[in-house]
């Protein structure tokens, strides 16, 4: 952890001064390697790039998979908790496959509109400034994540609504929604659900992808292995 740290301090002083650096770095060791020059400023922000490209480009993947979000406790989607006593009460009186057929839908079409991610990453990395770099590198260990966080949620939102809405027709899942909450409402003495089933599906798929995302950022700054290219290496590698 120290190694960590004192290689980072190294980092942030090239953003403020290149010179200063590269003197550092030739007194120091830090971003070297035995065969290689010290990391260039370029260089830096070349890895931080391509860290945040492979982590959300693995994310979007995995969770555009079959049961990417379904058989994944980290970003599986419930029921709406807004509408749990809608579940609870169905499940008592012999629906209860009803709620796990409807859940399933829920994920599928998060799994479905996941695709889209990538390409909307990729434009927030490509834009990335030397400063936005430095804020990463003396962040904490999901600095990343939180940058994608902040530069891409508007446009996912936007990105992933028609995909939802049209996994959610297409599985059948608005209608099977509009079954249980017509059962529900015609049970005497209950207060009428009404939950925007499209917004809490987009809501909640944002939020899997995210988690996923840090998973990887934080393979590539602690596990060598996960450093896939070798400005990977060269970058991460000069904090160990």
């Amino acid at each position: 952890m120290k190694k960590q740290i004192i290689a980072f301090g190294a980092l942030l002083f090239l953003a403020s001064s290149c010179a200063e650096l590269l003197s550092m770095q030739q007194s120091t060791g830090i971003g070297t390697t035995t065969s290689k020059a010290p990391l260039s400023e370029s260089e830096i922000v070349q890895g931080l790039k391509e860290a945040l490209k492979v982590g959300s480009q693995n994310a979007s993947s995995s969770l555009n998979a079959t049961d990417g979000f379904y058989k994944n406790s980290l970003v599986r989607i419930p029921f709406p908790a807004e509408a749990q006593v809608v579940a609870d009460k169905l499940r008592s009186i012999g629906f209860g496959s009803k709620v796990d057929e409807f859940e399933l839908t829920l994920n599928r079409a998060a799994e479905k509109a996941s695709k889209e991610a990538a390409n909307v990453f990729v434009n927030a990395v490509m834009s990335m400034t030397i400063r936005d770099a430095v804020h990463i590198l003396r962040g904490p260990d999901n600095a990343a994540t939180e940058y994608l966080k902040s530069n891409t949620s508007t446009q996912l939102t936007l990105a992933f609504k028609p995909h939802i809405e049209n996994a959610l027709n297409s599985t059948l899942a608005t209608k099977k929604w509009t079954e249980l909450t017509t059962i529900y409402n015609k049970i005497p003495l209950v207060k009428p659900v009404n939950t925007d089933l499209v917004a809490y599906t987009n809501e909640r798929a944002l939020q899997g992808l995210f988690t996923v995302v840090a998973q990887e950022e934080l393979k590539i700054r602690k596990n060598p292995v996960a450093r896939v290219t070798e400005i990977l290496k060269r970058v991460f590698g000069a904090s160990n």
